[in-house]
């Protein structure tokens, strides 16, 4: 995959993820919002009001952060084709 068709996919993925109006497990909400942060190069911490949820949050950061840019993208992509767009 062509790094502008890793780009392409991962916009469409997102869209998918935003668009979904059905529930997820908590884990894969987990696993797609850091794969996202990573993905995006965001590294703001958490700062929503419910601390336990930041803490999860920053747990699956932590778990993630030795992840690529790329492989974040690519993890995010086959997730979302899983879960949510079959």
């Amino acid at each position: 995959m062509t790094k502008k068709n890793l780009h392409t996919n991962f916009s469409e993925a997102v869209a998918l993820a935003n668009d979904f109006t059905g529930s997820l497990p908590p884990d894969l909400m987990l696993k797609l919002y850091a794969y996202f942060k990573i993905a995006t190069n965001n590294s703001e911490y958490p700062n929503g009001k419910t601390p336990l949820i930041n803490a999860f949050k920053i747990n699956a950061l932590i778990q993630a952060k030795k992840m690529s840019r790329e492989d974040a993208m690519k993890e995010y992509i086959s997730l979302v084709k899983k879960e949510i767009q079959s």
